[in-house]
């Protein structure tokens, strides 16, 4: 088993839909193993219908939508980091964090404590808007610091090339592309921007 690790400057920016299109681009599947908040639609499910892989069941399942560490206790739980092995399976897996990665699992541990146990690559998925040199920089400082492998940075929104090369100069990280804002997104039109992603480079990760 290969995995690569998708996490992200902040929520919402993009990031389970990027993983969509990485798990079909690479005939992968998908792990998301913390999901906080289930009255909507959990990634899980908008990855399995924008990809059509097969996706592996959450390790927590919790309810009200926050952090992790809140979700939990919320429901009488704690998130423990050995309950969260990656799971063994042939072919590559495609596994997404919940938010940033620094992102509580508990009162004493983070998404990047996690990271750090898999010992896998990571893809950071970053927004294009105002704030995210600030955002992207402060994640990869803490990503080396903890001696994370990163494979590079994918950035979702509008085309910002100014920004988008001060922050994989000034970092010295791969540019691995840009997805779009998809209007009508669905399995196809997700895969059509996805050809803007160099799957390439990622896959000599695997």
């Amino acid at each position: 088993m290969s995995a690569l690790i998708v996490t992200g400057t902040d929520t919402g920016i993009g990031k389970t839909v990027f993983a969509a299109g990485l798990t079909a681009a690479l005939g992968a599947r998908y792990w998301k193993p913390v999901q906080s908040g289930l009255e909507d639609a959990t990634d899980t499910q908008i990855v399995q219908s924008l990809s059509g892989a097969e996706v592996l069941p959450e390790a927590y399942r919790l309810n009200m939508p926050a952090s992790p560490h809140l979700s939990a206790e919320d429901m009488g739980m704690q998130i423990n980091l050995s309950d969260l092995a990656l799971p063994q399976i042939d072919g590559p897996l495609v596994v997404e964090g919940a938010g940033g990665i620094m992102v509580p699992l508990n009162r004493d541990q983070y998404f990047l404590d996690l990271f750090v146990q898999w010992q896998a690559p990571v893809i950071l998925v970053a927004r294009t808007q105002l704030g995210t040199i600030n955002h992207t920089t402060l994640s990869l400082m803490a990503l080396r610091g903890a001696g994370c492998s990163i494979a590079g940075v994918v950035f979702v929104g509008e085309a910002e090339p100014d920004v988008e090369q001060t922050i994989v100069q000034m970092s010295k990280v791969k540019h691995l592309g840009r997805l779009p804002h998809i209007p009508n997104l669905n399995q196809t039109t997700l895969l059509d921007a996805f050809d803007a992603i160099d799957t390439d480079t990622i896959r000599s990760f695997l």
